[in-house]
């Protein structure tokens, strides 16, 4: 999966593979209840498309940007609404809740304490290590959810993809057209970071550990100075947590940004001792 920023399109201009029934029962969702049996129907079909990777939230287009299928979302969205709470269970583990657990795994390896939610997907080939996959969550193949880390309701993860220990990825259901958290192909995600607010991770790049990433997150060329786009790590740069000093009528103050300490090459980017490198030369671990 590639999948650069860009602003969302309706679900029309996505050619959406969901029922367009879906717009019509989101316009009268507040009178929609679990005994509706024709919309549950519907939604259920449309959440069953996503857990099978037939449907997802949201992918690149040809234009290159991020496309958001709405009407995926607004299927998510009215699942909690037409679903009834029901008990469940997985070995000595009871849950309460309107959307089960996940049972369709083809081709992946689910580690005990590993928990994905019924509308998330992963690809033949990814790894959960004990981590959550929230619904709508979607992970390409040769990809690693590594311990307690969290994919969020409708981040996008691309294909080897390596999310570190306690890597938190946000979630977003509503508005139905907010982007999600986007992480492209090949990228590295540093122990503890936090990427957030529908911010994106380039193809090929890398994240030090512990860096924060918002939709508004600053980003600087540690070697020019130059400010880039906020809220995304560009293309195989290799970034890390960092502050700027910005003055304030109490004084000056740290403020949180981003750094990108340098672009890899092409064939760097799947290099971890170039990786390491890099890091290790700027005293920043993984």
């Amino acid at each position: 999966m590639s999948t650069p920023a860009g602003s969302p399109v309706d679900s029309e201009a996505f050619d959406s593979p969901i029922d367009p029934v879906i717009d019509e029962l989101w316009e009268g969702r507040a009178d929609l209840t679990p005994e509706n049996e024709d919309a549950r129907k519907l939604v259920i079909a449309a959440v069953d498309a996503l857990d099978a990777g037939t449907a997802r939230v949201a992918q690149v287009g040809a234009d290159g940007e991020v496309h958001v299928d709405e009407r995926a979302k607004r299927a998510i969205l009215l699942s909690f609404k037409v679903l009834p709470m029901a008990e469940t269970h997985a070995g000595d583990f009871h849950y309460h809740d309107r959307v089960p657990l996940k049972t369709r795994f083809d081709g992946v390896r689910v580690v005990p304490g590993a928990i994905a939610r019924w509308g998330s997907h992963m690809e033949p080939g990814v790894v959960l290590m004990p981590s959550y996959t929230n619904i709508g969550g979607y992970v390409g193949s040769g990809s690693m959810v590594d311990t307690w880390a969290t994919v969020g309701s409708c981040a996008q993860v691309g294909r080897r993809v390596h999310l570190s220990g306690g890597v938190g990825l946000g979630g977003v259901l509503e508005p139905p057209s907010a982007r999600p958290v986007v992480i492209e192909d090949d990228a590295f995600i540093g122990s503890r970071c936090m990427v957030v607010e529908g911010a994106r991770v380039r193809r090929g790049a890398k994240l030090g550990a512990g860096s924060i990433l918002t939709n508004s997150t600053r980003v600087f060329d540690a070697e020019t100075g130059d400010e880039l786009p906020r809220g995304e790590v560009p293309e195989r740069a290799v970034a890390v947590g960092s502050t700027k000093v910005r003055s304030f009528p109490g004084g000056e103050f740290g403020m949180p940004c981003l750094l990108v300490l340098r672009r890899l090459a092409e064939d760097e980017i799947h290099d971890k001792t170039a990786l390491n490198d890099v890091l290790r030369a700027h005293g920043v671990s993984t």
